[in-house]
Parts: structure tokens; sequence; C-alpha cells
């Protein structure tokens, strides 16, 4: 089984999919209003409350691609933007080797 986790700086958000993780990440933020609709508008949400710091290339919702393909592009952007960190299974096993886990 592969493990995605992805952090922020007050959480740690675990998953088999990306979908599972912006689905938690969603369930988190208080300030959203529409909990449980589609994974587009919390995306489409989120990405809006970045304001200019994201260049619009990188914040479009393509209905080319599926959930979970946009899920994970959001989770990339924000590990590259600064705004969390993804890891992967092979990640998390290297980070509990060295510490003696």
């Amino acid at each position: 089984m592969i493990l995605m986790i992805f952090q922020t700086k007050n959480k740690n958000y675990r998953g088999k999919t990306a979908v599972e993780i912006v689905r938690a990440m969603e369930f988190d933020a208080e300030d959203y209003p529409h909990r449980g609709q589609s994974i587009r508008q919390f995306l489409y949400w989120s990405l809006r409350r970045s304001g200019n710091r994201l260049p619009p290339r990188d914040t479009d919702l393509s209905d080319r691609m599926e959930d979970e393909e946009l899920a994970l592009h959001y989770l990339y952007l924000r590990d590259e933007y600064g705004a969390g960190k993804l890891l992967t299974d092979t990640e998390i096993r290297v980070a509990e080797n060295s510490a003696g886990l």
C-alpha cells in the first residue's frame, strides 16, 4: 500500500489518495462553506484565496482532468509554493529509518 502524507505547519494529512488528503483539508477549512460538495469547488475556493501569489496557468481546473489528478496537482502546487510538503511512502520510510522508528 502506498501512503501519502501532506504536511502543513499545523497538521499532517495522511491518505492513500490525493483526494483523501484534500477532503481532510476541506474538512479542516473552518471558513469553507460547501463541505462535502465537489472537490473542484473546494480547489477553486482554496486557489482563489491564494490571490496573486500563484500564476493563473497553475490555478486552472481543467475539465479534462479527473478529481485525483486535480487533487494531486493541488498538493504539488502547495508543495512548490511553500504551503506544505508532500511526502510519498518511500520518503516516509527513509525518514522513519533515519529516526530509528
